[in-house]
């Protein structure tokens, strides 16, 4: 079965695993006519926690919510930043909670996977289970990194880690696009 992964970066890991067809700016994820499931990184630079700081295009704020209505038609995952606006925007379910369209919402750290940093991310999974997702790992403990320069733990203290470079923050661990692309494949409609 193909995965369509939108909204990749032009370098992504994705194009390197089997059966991915991976849409970057390129390609235009626009463009993309829908009947696989999806792994769908959309910009969350205009939806996350530091969107004021941020200058995307005029358009980049509805290249996440298509993401989402490609989620919702043809099953998959969304992936975002933890404290995403995207979620009030589009009526996204809180963790514990489902949707009018059956899709939940999975909080993880891609550290579990191999990122450097803690790097806090919500999924919004559609046409999966809960009990049906792939085995996911789990790492306790600090990241050996931070991204950005606050350098808080959760518990407020301070964490002499060293920040990661911009290029990091924004690729996917590699274990981590296999196994969302394995959820995706849990989830075709």
């Amino acid at each position: 079965m193909t995965v369509a992964v939108l909204f990749a970066r032009a370098d992504s890991v994705y194009k390197t695993l089997p059966g991915c067809d991976v849409w970057d700016a390129e390609r235009d994820a626009r463009r993309w006519p829908g009947g696989a499931p999806v792994v769908a990184h959309p910009p969350c630079r205009a939806w996350g926690r530091l969107r004021h700081f941020a200058k995307p295009r005029p358009d980049e704020k509805d290249l996440a919510r298509l993401a989402v209505r490609h989620v919702r038609r043809w099953g998959g995952v969304l992936e975002h930043p933890k404290g995403s606006t995207l979620w009030a925007d589009q009526g996204l379910p809180a963790p514990g909670q489902r949707d009018a369209f059956g899709g939940w919402t999975l909080p993880i750290h891609q550290s579990w996977w191999g990122h450097r940093a803690e790097k806090a991310t919500v999924l919004y999974v559609l046409g999966c289970e809960p009990g049906d997702i792939p085995p996911m790992p789990l790492v306790l403990g600090d990241a050996p990194c931070v991204i950005g320069s606050s350098g808080r733990r959760r518990d407020g203290t301070r964490a002499h880690r060293p920040e990661t470079t911009k290029a990091e923050r924004e690729h996917t661990p590699p274990p981590l696009a296999v196994w969302l692309v394995e959820l995706a494949k849990r989830c075709a409609r």
